[in-house]
């Protein structure tokens, strides 16, 4: 279940008062549990997963988020699966992990592991949140935030995408504020 971070130290895992915290910044997260993960929870625990494996996952879910996709004119997806072992890992995550923005939405579901994001907030101030297992985002496109994967490095994940080129980071000038691990 999703927990966000404040920047005043404040943690929240009421997902009510969540929903309500990013939907002022145009972000919007559910919780949803299909229960398509009982279909193959041999592969949410496996690291490397083939193209068939991957295409059966998407498929499944592609019947469940039908409606989700319409509504938000999501026209190709494709499941995103770190891990470790995983080659250029860190290329991945160093492109993502600064704070940047979209000219598309950006939507995921994490299907398995954790993700981290921030947002930048109207008044400057950063918040936190983590992502987990049945969680999906939706980000509106120009909304300043960045993402990476836990220290884990373990995540699963269905990313939907409204454009061919997919999500392109426009990199912007904010800094990661300290404030954030400076509980009160």
């Amino acid at each position: 279940m999703a927990t966000l971070l404040l920047d005043d130290g404040t943690i929240n895992r009421d997902l009510n008062e969540i929903v309500q915290e990013l939907a002022a910044l145009s972000i919007h997260i559910k919780h949803y549990d299909p229960g398509t993960s009982l279909l193959f929870p041999h592969l949410l625990e496996q690291e490397v997963l083939i193209d068939s494996e991957k295409q059966h996952i998407i498929g499944l879910h592609n019947s469940v988020f039908e409606l989700i996709q319409q509504q938000n004119g999501y026209l190709w997806c494709d499941l995103l699966n770190l891990h470790p072992g995983l080659p250029n890992l860190e290329n991945l995550i160093a492109t993502y992990s600064r704070y940047h923005n979209h000219n598309a939405p950006e939507a995921l579901y994490i299907l398995a592991g954790e993700m981290i994001f921030s947002f930048v907030k109207p008044d400057n101030g950063q918040i936190h949140l983590l992502l987990q297992s049945q969680d999906y985002i939706h980000i509106s496109a120009g909304v300043e935030h960045w993402c990476s994967p836990t220290a884990s490095l373990h995540c699963k994940a269905i990313r939907y995408f409204t454009t061919v080129e997919g999500w392109v980071p426009n990199y912007t000038d904010t800094q990661l504020s300290d404030s954030l691990y400076k509980p009160h």
